[in-house]
């Protein structure tokens, strides 16, 4: 099928964001960098139930929530839809039927109204969410990415163009925090409730810190959430007091230090003056300050999304599709949902 072209890009171009690769159905209206209205439906209390995202349950919620979710984002940015100057979507990756709702309604809008229709991968909607939190951020940058499904430091050479200077060899940071929350009786979500258990805590269980010191900018986080469940079974095995609490914060010191420390790295090593971060993890607390103190010794500025922009929200959507409208990057009306995209596609 066709791709609808504008007739003339604009500057400050309107741009409907929509996001429904998991279980938030989101959307939200840009108007250039300045954000009108950021709406979000939930799931998660009734996937909380579930331990864990069901990906039918997930599907059904977008089916019911995106088309008032859309109505809302227009209400509150005091804007028509026949306004728009383009919608832009997640179309990866993530659960493939809970993408394809969201895409098929963004293309329904794109064909009705004669707008372009941008796809978004959802990472790079990660990265652009800083560029909300600061009209005037330009690249190049380090960005630290910290989701459940990524963990990498990338090098921002220009809006369109990256580098991965290094990756997780195994599981993300933010799987590890679910996985460890579940050893510790934590509801789903994970990272929230471990962020605060660990505040009750103390850092003094040994915990393997994730190729400290070498194997360049890659981690690991398989070997630490072994050790954690190690840690916890043998303490029950064998019958002795153990603190739930000490855990958290061990485990969170362990999981957080070396991101904020390869984090920093890239930024000296590239010779770049700013940091940026996004994606779920970069939610907590402690990685929040610890990353900025970190900047701030290596004199290194910090742009940081707001909490709530670095959960999975259709702001860094709309943020991600204003970056491809301008570069002209439109995506055709045929375009398909992608469960997976290699974080190599991010380059």
């Amino acid at each position: 099928m066709k791709t609808i072209l504008p007739a003339r890009r604009k500057e400050r171009p309107l741009i409907l964001g929509i996001e429904s690769s998991c279980d938030e159905t989101a959307a939200a209206v840009i108007r250039g960098r300045t954000l009108l209205s950021d709406e979000i439906a939930s799931s998660a209390d009734v996937q909380a139930l579930y331990g864990g995202v069901v990906p039918e349950i997930a599907s059904r919620a977008h089916t019911d929530a995106v088309g008032q979710v859309v109505r809302r984002a227009l209400e509150t940015a005091g804007v028509e839809k026949e306004e728009l100057d383009a919608v832009a979507v997640t179309y990866g990756a993530g659960l493939l039927g809970a993408l394809l709702v969201g895409l098929s309604f963004a293309k329904g809008l794109s064909y009705a109204l004669g707008i372009p229709l941008i796809g978004v991968d959802h990472i790079r909607g990660h990265l652009a969410a800083s560029y909300l939190e600061d009209e005037s951020l330009q690249p190049p940058f380090v960005t630290l990415l910290a989701s459940g499904g990524h963990t990498a430091v990338i090098h921002t050479v220009t809006e369109t163009q990256f580098r991965v200077l290094g990756s997780t060899l195994d599981d993300a940071a933010g799987e590890a925090f679910d996985k460890v929350a579940r050893v510790l009786s934590l509801p789903y979500p994970g990272g929230p409730h471990i962020e605060a258990l660990a505040r009750e805590g103390e850092n003094r269980i040994p915990l393997p810190k994730m190729l400290k010191g070498e194997g360049g900018y890659r981690f690991s986080y398989s070997g630490l959430k072994t050790a954690v469940i190690n840690y916890c079974h043998t303490k029950e095995q064998k019958r002795e007091a153990w603190s739930r609490a000490d855990v958290a914060c061990s485990f969170q010191h362990a999981a957080v230090d070396i991101l904020v420390e390869k984090t920093v790295e890239g930024a000296l090593e590239t010779g770049v003056k700013t940091v940026t971060a996004g994606g779920g993890v970069v939610a907590n607390g402690y990685l929040r300050a610890a990353l900025a103190e970190a900047c701030r010794k290596a004199g290194l500025r910090l742009v940081l999304p707001s909490k709530k922009h670095c959960t999975d929200n259709a702001a860094m959507i709309a943020a991600e599709g204003l970056v491809q409208y301008r570069a002209g990057n439109f995506s055709p009306l045929s375009l398909n949902a992608c469960a997976s995209i290699p974080l190599g596609g991010v380059r």
